[in-house]
């Protein structure tokens, strides 16, 4: 059996005899040599490095995508036969993290105190004495209502860091329920929950139905105070609505680590607005566990178990 492996990551496998081994540059097609692989690792690669692989390798039997999305190789094509498995639960940490630094940026209004740096001016109205509460202001996690939409596995890592500072938080997803500790409601319920927010965090995938989901009519709901914080595709939200709403004073600013088009284009206005805070596509990019969930789907599929995190289109 030969399973290509991307030269985007370090996986150090200890393989079968019989399993033979090889790279492959995620920035190329893959060699003739190499077409009769079984087996399939991605990880940044493009989607048209993806369909080429899709259409090219017909003796592929499973694709294995380190991302905590598999939109890039459900997009690519690749023949009903081939099961593909995905990342989750490899980001959990490293997004939640992320998150959190977000969150608190935005609170703290760090991204006004590196302007107020980068011009030599010394930005006393967000320093010395301030008020301990501040009725209609995100300043602080303490009390803050956080929403988290998107209620999986990186959200299970973030909540209890959120609440640990003092933040209600309350997840959203299909379906309502208590998750991890803390109350979930459902998707439909939403718009009701979005006016008592401080905090909205989106988690979600890269889906026809989250396409621009967090739209001008959702953003009107929120407070005029809130903050949005987008850490899941940029393709949910509608980048256009929510710099409008900014600039009309109807929402706080965005924390925005996601976009439609990435990297994200020198003539957006995003980049000039001072409440916005960009981060590029950071929030992952390390998948702790990917050795191990590469090498136990690996023993699975070859003896006919079931593998982990199998993605259905």
């Amino acid at each position: 059996m030969k399973l290509l492996l991307p030269d985007s990551i370090d996986l150090d496998l200890s393989l079968p005899d019989d399993v033979r081994e090889v790279r492959y540059a995620i920035s190329e097609p893959i060699p003739h040599a190499h077409l009769d692989a079984e087996a399939l690792v991605v990880w940044g690669n493009e989607l048209p490095q993806v369909r080429d692989a899709a259409r090219r390798l017909t003796r592929l039997r499973w694709v294995q995508t380190l991302a905590a999305g598999p939109d890039v190789v459900l997009r690519a094509g690749f023949a009903p036969q081939v099961v593909v498995t995905g990342g989750r639960g490899l980001h959990d940490q490293t997004v939640a993290e992320h998150t959190l630094a977000l969150t608190l940026a935005a609170a703290r209004r760090v991204n006004l105190l590196v302007r107020a740096q980068i011009g030599h001016r010394w930005a006393g109205e967000w320093g010395g004495l301030q008020p301990v509460r501040e009725p209609d202001s995100f300043r602080t996690l303490r009390d803050a209502r956080v929403v988290i939409w998107g209620f999986g596995g990186i959200a299970a890592t973030l909540a209890p860091l959120l609440a640990a500072l003092g933040a209600q938080v309350t997840g959203v997803a299909r379906t309502a329920g208590r998750r991890h500790g803390f109350d979930v409601v459902a998707a439909t319920d939403l718009p009701a929950l979005l006016p008592r927010t401080d905090v909205l965090i989106m988690i979600l995938p890269a889906t026809p139905e989250t396409a621009r989901v967090l739209d001008a009519a959702l953003l009107a709901a929120l407070p005029a105070h809130a903050w949005l914080v987008n850490v899941g595709r940029g393709s949910t939200v509608d980048a256009d609505a929510v710099l409008a709403a900014i600039r009309a004073g109807r929402l706080g600013g965005a924390a925005l680590d996601v976009f439609d088009a990435e990297p994200l284009p020198p003539d957006s206005e995003l980049w000039d607005e001072p409440n916005v805070i960009i981060s590029p596509h950071a929030a992952g990019g390390r998948p702790v566990g990917a050795a191990r969930r590469v090498a136990d789907n690996l023993a699975a599929l070859r003896a006919g178990r079931p593998m982990s995190d199998v993605v259905t289109p």
